[in-house]
């Protein structure tokens, strides 16, 4: 084998296997696996089942973790679905004679997101909210023709890094908005913020810390027609929620995560976008459109691609490759399942029971920053204490309380932890009777 390996060596022209990962920074390249030398196969796969046995899932602890992924109920016609052959081994559907079942999917995807959202065009998916939130920002300076794009303070850092990202090599600058004392936009620090650069204001409903923010339908009032404002949405709360398109929205972006795609350790997800019927052509990614074939039935198409791959670069408006089709055919089956009526029902359950949460909050005297505001299915609760002791006594009651907020979103004070809890309708009686209990020794 050592023979072997020489001859291969010289041929790559390298001096040992090392050489083959010297694109990776050293510093974070791994050194062992923790595995002692010379196992075979299958004691490889026994030791490796004994450390995945240590990982828990949210089906086995009582978890109130959401912050961007959320643990909602997916029917099992679901993945019966998206598992058949035909959407499962589908790759782009360029060939439309033989891809007409995969187009008929995904024009439905765009057409049921479409109404939730009431926008004009959803195209057939992004890869996540993330990655809308950067398109929507360079599709803001390409419409406008300014280079400032305004977000809230407080938002995801998944999603800061990527529109950093986005906005870097677009050469836009990024500006920050404040929030008010009930944890929602800042009209005046808006209205202070915009100038003669400002190509676009993002904001979020429910925002960061799971608030409604009624300040919204007064965003594009405020920054005019010559300026794009973007919604981030959580979809599934549109089945009680006004959607974008009621308040003025030029574009509308959202994680589709929610809508029948589960947890799955944190993906595959898949970004919702969409926007006002005369910026279709600026849109990133692809559209489905319905037409007639030669002999008069109904048939489908790809209508409209923006990346540079099919149309001349100058022209294009991205170079976004893919789309995530699968995901959105999911979540086209979720919605087809659920009905105007299950998605208004799942709506009102997580706000129903996220009011009982904060109750039993209030029982024990728990800090709530913006009390007082509305909410969907996510507060904000403060605890006085160090965060390693929240951890154990979480633990102590096999307990996730929540998503707690770090240095990275300014929180720094190491006897203060603030968590954002999250209740969906998954969350059971014994759920909230263990967040009692948590909340009993750290109050």
């Amino acid at each position: 084998m050592s023979g072997d390996l020489s001859e291969l060596f010289k041929e790559l022209n390298i001096n040992n296997a090392d050489e083959l990962f010297k694109d990776i920074p050293e510093s974070i390249r791994t050194k062992t696996l923790g595995l002692p030398n010379g196992m075979d196969e299958d004691e490889v796969r026994r030791v490796a089942g004994e450390y995945a046995s240590l990982n828990k899932t949210v089906n086995q602890l009582h978890s109130f973790l959401g912050f961007g992924l959320y643990n909602h109920f997916v029917p099992a016609a679901v993945g019966n679905i998206i598992n058949r052959n035909e959407f499962l081994t589908s790759y782009t559907p360029y060939q439309a004679e033989i891809s007409q079942g995969i187009m008929q999917a995904l024009f439905e995807y765009q057409s049921m997101a479409a109404e939730l959202l009431q926008m004009d065009a959803v195209n057939s998916s992004m890869y996540d909210m993330s990655t809308s939130l950067g398109e929507a920002a360079r599709m803001a300076k390409s419409i406008t023709g300014k280079d400032e794009f305004l977000i809230p303070k407080y938002i995801s850092s998944n999603k800061k890094a990527v529109l950093e990202n986005y906005a870097k090599g677009a050469d836009i600058r990024l500006r920050e908005v404040e929030f008010d004392e009930r944890g929602m936009i800042d009209l005046s620090s808006l209205e202070n913020s915009i100038n003669e650069n400002t190509s676009g204001v993002y904001a979020e409903y429910p925002n960061m810390f799971g608030i409604i923010d009624t300040n919204i339908p007064r965003i594009k009032e405020i920054i005019g027609e010559d300026r794009m404002f973007i919604a981030g949405v959580n979809p599934i709360s549109l089945g009680v929620l006004s959607p974008p398109g009621k308040f003025g929205a030029d574009i509308a972006i959202g994680e589709g995560q929610v809508l029948g795609l589960g947890l799955n350790f944190g993906g595959p997800l898949m970004g919702i976008f969409a926007t006002r019927a005369q910026f279709i052509r600026k849109m990133p990614g692809k559209i489905m459109g319905i037409t007639e074939d030669h002999d008069g039935k109904t048939a489908f198409s790809m209508i409209l691609q923006t990346r540079e791959q099919h149309i001349r670069r100058e022209k294009a408006v991205t170079n976004m490759t893919s789309n995530q089709a699968l995901m959105a055919i999911a979540s086209a089956a979720y919605l087809s399942l659920l009905g105007d009526s299950g998605l208004r029902k799942i709506g009102e359950v997580n706000m129903g029971r996220t009011k009982e949460l904060i109750e039993i909050s209030r029982e024990f005297a728990i800090t709530l920053p913006y009390e007082g505001s509305p909410v969907f299915n996510e507060f904000l609760i403060r605890l006085n204490e160090s965060k390693t002791f929240v951890n154990r006594i979480a633990k102590k009651f096999n307990l996730i309380p929540g998503y707690i907020l770090g240095k990275e979103y300014g929180f720094n004070d190491r006897n203060q932890v603030n968590i954002v809890v999250n209740v969906t309708e998954r969350n059971t009686d014994d759920d909230f009777n263990a967040f009692r209990e948590f909340l009993r020794e750290v109050a």
